[in-house]
């Protein structure tokens, strides 16, 4: 709030409603989250459609969908506080869970029609269905400013051919938003990209499963295929050929939330560890009295701070309709390095056991990995600072 000086003065603390937030997302994620069903969800590599529909009848899943569309009307710090305490308890369980509206109600509330809102949005926000969004490429990956995936008109109709590789969700969708090139003389081709939706069950879309990944099992990926795809020209997200433009806008939210993730998973794996080293004893003492433990305990809770306040902040700035690219890309790039820093020293405190699947933390640094790269590399996110340097 502004003094009587007319200057800023910083708050750092949540709200009493964020507050209890904060605590209902933890007393659900303890309570249904338990370490042997995040094990057996790992292991079978399994969505977790159940928990899914409990998180989203106390909804946890619409935190940042208007009221009028079923959410709850809050803002990215809202979402933020409740992924932070998923992943906090379990990584893969807190990421899918979290994940299963991705991306569509924010792009439609931007600029769907209303339509497509009133058709699209509600179930989503109630757990009623899952969606996907079909960015990504096999040739391409985190770079978005080419598209492979084409878009033709034919009438009332697009046509639509192509693949899209890592999809979250893609297996068990029931709603899709697809990036497609629709001018294939644009220069550069980023201008003439275009957003489209789709359903489960029409032709010409199909989606496959992939298997064997290192972490996040729960949360579903899988590939895209579009053969001959007919959708209505009232599918169309948006204007025409702006679809790159409202994909950028749309990581600059999604991202945070990825930040997000990071530091809850740091979180979670550095409790472990801390309880563990004042539990476990060596020479007669618990381990966390030798200096070499708990400097680097120490150090832990010095990065996880650092990142919360990042990745905080950033929601902050967004949530007040000032979108930052080089807030949200700085909050991502180091909380996700942060995660892997944290659960790769949280498996160092346990030793041996810190290997074992039974303690759990090899999880969640196997989960921490994503950060880095999905929703956008780390790479990405420092040629985005770095362009913003150079300016």
């Amino acid at each position: 709030m502004p003094s009587k000086d007319g200057e800023i003065k910083m708050d750092f603390k949540l709200t009493e409603e964020q507050m209890e937030i904060k605590r209902a997302a933890r007393e659900f994620a303890e309570k249904e989250f338990t370490p042997e069903l995040a094990l057996e969800y790992d292991q079978r590599e399994e969505f977790p459609t159940e928990l899914y529909r409990k998180a989203a009848k106390l909804g946890f899943t619409s935190m940042r969908i208007p009221q009028q569309y079923d959410g709850q009307g809050y803002g990215v710090l809202e979402e933020c506080i409740v992924v932070e305490e998923f992943c906090r308890v379990d990584p893969g369980l807190g990421v899918a869970v979290s994940l299963g509206n991705l991306m569509v109600p924010d792009v439609l509330l931007k600029h769907g029609t209303d339509e497509q809102k009133e058709k699209y949005i509600p179930p989503l926000a109630r757990g009623e269905k899952i969606a996907a969004a079909a960015f990504t490429e096999p040739e391409h990956g985190s770079d978005i400013t080419r598209m492979d995936s084409t878009a033709v008109k034919n009438g009332d109709e697009w046509i639509i051919n192509g693949s899209k590789q890592f999809i979250t969700n893609a297996p068990i969708a029931d709603t899709f938003i697809i990036l497609c090139q629709t001018d294939p003389n644009a220069t550069p081709p980023h201008r003439g990209q275009s957003l489209f939706l789709a359903e489960k069950g029409m032709p010409g879309l199909e989606a496959t499963k992939l298997h064997g990944k290192m972490g996040i099992k729960p949360c579903v990926t899988g590939s895209l295929a579009m053969s001959d795809l007919h959708v209505s020209a009232k599918n169309l997200v948006g204007e025409l050929n702006k679809g790159f433009y409202y994909a950028l806008e749309l990581f600059d939210g999604t991202r945070i939330t990825v930040a997000a993730q990071a530091v809850g998973m740091a979180q979670g794996a550095f409790e472990k560890a801390l309880n563990y080293a004042k539990t476990r004893k060596q020479f007669g003492q618990p381990v966390f009295n030798f200096q070499a433990v708990s400097f680097k305990l120490a150090e832990m809770a010095i990065k996880i701070e650092t990142a919360r306040l990042l990745t905080y902040k950033a929601a902050w700035t967004y949530d007040r309709e000032k979108p930052n690219a080089v807030a949200t890309s700085m909050a991502k790039a180091y909380a996700s390095r942060v995660a892997m820093e944290v659960t790769d020293d949280a498996i160092q405190i346990f030793g041996g056991y810190g290997y074992l699947a039974d303690y759990h933390v090899e999880r969640f640094h196997r989960c921490a990995k994503i950060t880095e790269i999905y929703e956008g590399t780390s790479e990405i996110q420092k040629l985005t600072i770095a362009n913003f340097l150079a300016k």
